[in-house]
C-alpha cells in the first residue's frame, strides 16, 4: 500500500521533471492574500521589487520549492525563522526537525504567526498556512509530525528568514 507522502513525492517528482523548473506554480495566483485582508498589503509590483522571483513565486503565486534546494533544510543553529516578505517572526529553531521530506519542518509555530485554510489541489484536502501579517504563502501543514503537536509544517524555505541566536 503507498503511503501519502510516498504518493506525494511521487506526484511532485513527475511534475518537476515534467517541466524542467526549480518551482511548481499553481494556478491560483494571488490566491492567499485574496481572501483575507492582512495588516501589510502591497500592490504585485511593490512585492516583485523587495522580493526575488524565487520568493514572490512562492510567497504571493503559491508556487512549491523543489525539495532538497533550500539550505534552510539543513540549518541546526538556534535562532527564529521569519517570513520573507515581512519580517514577522514565524517559527523557532526549537520546533524545528528533520522530517525527512527535503523541506524545512516543524511541529508548531510561534503564536498567532500563521494562518491557515483548506488547499483542495493535487486531488487532495491539505491544511495551506500563510504569514499572519502579510498573507504570504509558507507551505502547508500535515497531522504525520512528531509529539508533541503530531504536525509537520512543510515550509518552503525560500519563504523564510532565519536569525541566528534570536529567541522567541
Amino acid at each position: 500500500m503507498m503511503k501519502r507522502r510516498n504518493f506525494l513525492y511521487a506526484g511532485a517528482g513527475a511534475i518537476a521533471a515534467l517541466g524542467g523548473g526549480a518551482f511548481i506554480l499553481r494556478d491560483r495566483p494571488g490566491a492567499s492574500a485574496a481572501a483575507e485582508t492582512f495588516e501589510i498589503a502591497r500592490s504585485d509590483e511593490e512585492w516583485r521589487a523587495i522580493l526575488s522571483p524565487q520568493q514572490y513565486a512562492v510567497l504571493r503565486e503559491e508556487a512549491t520549492e523543489r525539495a532538497f534546494t533550500s539550505p534552510l533544510n539543513e540549518e541546526k543553529r538556534a535562532g527564529l525563522f521569519h517570513c520573507a516578505g515581512c519580517d514577522l517572526p514565524l517559527y523557532s529553531s526549537e520546533a524545528k526537525y528533520d522530517s525527512g521530506t527535503g523541506w524545512p519542518s516543524f511541529w508548531e509555530a510561534l503564536p498567532g504567526a500563521i494562518g491557515t485554510k483548506e488547499d483542495n489541489t493535487f486531488f487532495m484536502t491539505r491544511t495551506e498556512c500563510h504569514c499572519s501579517r502579510c498573507g504570504g504563502h509558507l507551505g502547508h501543514i500535515f497531522e504525520d509530525g512528531p509529539p508533541p503537536t503530531g504536525k509537520r509544517h512543510c515550509i518552503n524555505g525560500v519563504a523564510l528568514a532565519f536569525r541566528p541566536n534570536e529567541a522567541a
